[in-house]
């Protein structure tokens, strides 16, 4: 531990002589045309949830152009993001391939007129160092977070102080705003946005199809895993929660997930005596669409949960250890529940009494949907 802390010194020492830049406290940037913005440390969730960023970018300044630098593990939630004119997928693991390189050196070399380095969870030297090696007139990140210095500050020229501290239950997706907002960019809309196209709509559709999905029936999608175990709700929790609203109502199902969601997904097939579906390894543009078509989506916190929460869709997120205040979608039919740091607190009769509350304005008399 103590030879990282002296390599890590050094790093950052040797970095600062070669690399540091004057601190320029103005917070006029004139009216920028080309950004870059770096999120290549971050997890789909947490660039789903900050995609607030992006819209008042774009509603701040409506000719300009945002190029965002991403990662192997986030960038399939940007895809089609209609507020980003390109994206870039940073992978260390390739730098030192020839041609990755070059690409990688040309998108930096591009004349920008700011770089960001937007800030919601931790601080990325990899982030503040590419930021520093873009060619560009203005260099925004973070000063410092939650009060605690930010020791590659020296990379910007215009450093923000970011701290939650008394605000410890906003949302993410208002938090990465304030990287911005000295400069005057800003948005009154906080949801999150996922674009997708008509053959992503007919995927989802082909899929409803094999389904034999009525729309006179109640369309309830559910994401049984998450990436953290403690995120995950108890598998025979789902099995009766679909039990009962299929006792309930006319109603289809589907499951959403990857080959790493696999124990979950056979559990509940094999479990639930009725048809239910699977849509599996599948892009979030058509993840997207397919949850754009339900009347209901139940979710674990986790990625997916974000996809959910950039659709219309009425939503229930069910969570554990994490702050729902900080992480939940936000919308008026975006409901979350939480009781405890244990998420099987959390009974089937109330995430049931949710799902009514959602439903029951969609539902007639008859049970079926209008």
């Amino acid at each position: 531990m103590a030879k990282e802390n002296i390599i890590s010194k050094l790093v950052y020492k040797i970095t600062e002589k070669i690399f540091a830049v004057s601190e320029d406290g103005s917070r006029h940037i004139n009216n920028p045309r080309n950004f870059l913005i770096i999120r290549q440390h971050n997890q789909l969730g947490d660039l789903l949830a900050g995609v607030s960023l992006f819209r008042a970018i774009k509603e701040t300044f409506p000719e300009s152009r945002i190029t965002l630098v991403v990662s192997p593990e986030n960038y399939f939630g940007i895809t089609k993001n209609k507020f980003i004119d390109e994206y870039f997928v940073f992978d260390k693991k390739k730098i030192f391939n020839p041609v990755y390189f070059d690409r990688a050196a040309k998108l930096l070399s591009r004349n920008y007129d700011v770089v960001i380095v937007p800030v919601t969870v931790s601080v990325s030297f990899t982030s503040n160092l590419l930021a520093r090696l873009a060619n560009a007139k203005t260099r925004i990140g973070p000063n410092s977070l939650d009060g605690n210095l930010n020791k590659s500050k020296f990379l910007f020229d215009r450093r923000v102080d970011l701290d939650w501290r008394q605000h410890p239950d906003s949302n993410v997706a208002e938090r990465i705003l304030d990287i911005v907002k000295p400069f005057g960019i800003s948005t009154n809309n906080y949801r999150s946005e996922i674009s997708f196209d008509n053959d992503d709509l007919m995927t989802a559709e082909n899929f409803l199809r094999q389904l034999s999905y009525e729309p006179a029936k109640l369309l309830v999608g559910i994401h049984p895993g998450a990436g953290k175990i403690p995120n995950r709700w108890s598998l025979i929790k789902f099995v009766s929660l679909i039990k009962k609203l299929g006792d309930n109502f006319p109603s289809v199902f589907y499951l959403t997930g990857s080959s790493a969601d696999a124990e979950e997904i056979n559990y509940l097939t094999q479990n639930i005596s009725f048809k239910i579906g699977t849509f599996l390894n599948r892009t979030i543009p058509q993840v997207a669409a397919l949850i754009s078509k339900s009347n209901l989506f139940i979710t674990n916190d986790t990625g997916i949960m974000h996809v959910a929460g950039a659709t219309d869709t009425s939503q229930i997120s069910i969570f554990g250890p994490t702050n729902p205040y900080n992480w939940a979608p936000i919308g008026s039919n975006k409901i979350f529940i939480r009781k405890s740091e244990l998420i099987d607190e959390i009974t089937v009769d109330e995430v049931y009494e949710l799902c009514i509350k959602l439903i029951s304005e969609k539902v007639g008399n008859t049970g079926n949907v209008i």
